[in-house]
């Protein structure tokens, strides 16, 4: 009968670990389980982010060529027929379906440092004017939520 005992004690201590086995391989898939949802959690956002801005290098070479042309535009009077200001026309609506989006113009407005870059103030002419945009500098340009380039401005001094 001692015997039995002490086999049934065995028995138990090896049941015993063989629940704790379990138990440890369970939480270890869990985790295992857990990393691998965060990895691909984490590679569909990568692979979003990356689709959104991936023309972002190019899209801001872009928007120096268009300011040139719209320079050029300007400077020679042309017409809204004209080669140039057709191309243009064409250059910009082809950056809007990339996702290429110009900032609106904010005169008027007061800065906002998500959209605008202050260059410099001058002395507003009336009380109103007096914190707010007075000119635009350079224009701004977002792509999607993410702005490719800040509109520069100038902002009104504050009026005496």
């Amino acid at each position: 009968m001692a015997k039995k005992k002490n086999s049934n004690k065995k028995v138990a201590q090896k049941k015993l670990t063989l629940k704790e086995q379990l138990a440890e391989e369970k939480d270890r898939y869990l985790r295992l389980f857990a990393e691998f949802d965060n990895y691909r959690k984490r590679t569909t956002k990568e692979r979003v982010e990356l689709y959104t801005t991936a023309g972002h290098d190019i899209m801001t070479s872009i928007v120096s060529v268009i300011d040139d042309l719209e320079r050029c535009i300007k400077s020679n009077n042309y017409e809204e027929d004209h080669g140039v200001s057709l191309i243009l026309k064409k250059m910009k609506s082809e950056m809007e379906k990339k996702g290429l989006v110009e900032i609106e113009n904010p005169i008027g407005k007061s800065l906002d440092t998500d959209f605008h870059e202050a260059i410099t103030s001058i002395p507003a002419k009336s009380k109103k004017d007096s914190g707010k945009i007075i000119d635009v500098i350079e224009k701004g340009y977002k792509m999607g939520n993410k702005v490719i380039r800040f509109t520069k401005v100038v902002i009104g001094k504050q009026y005496e």
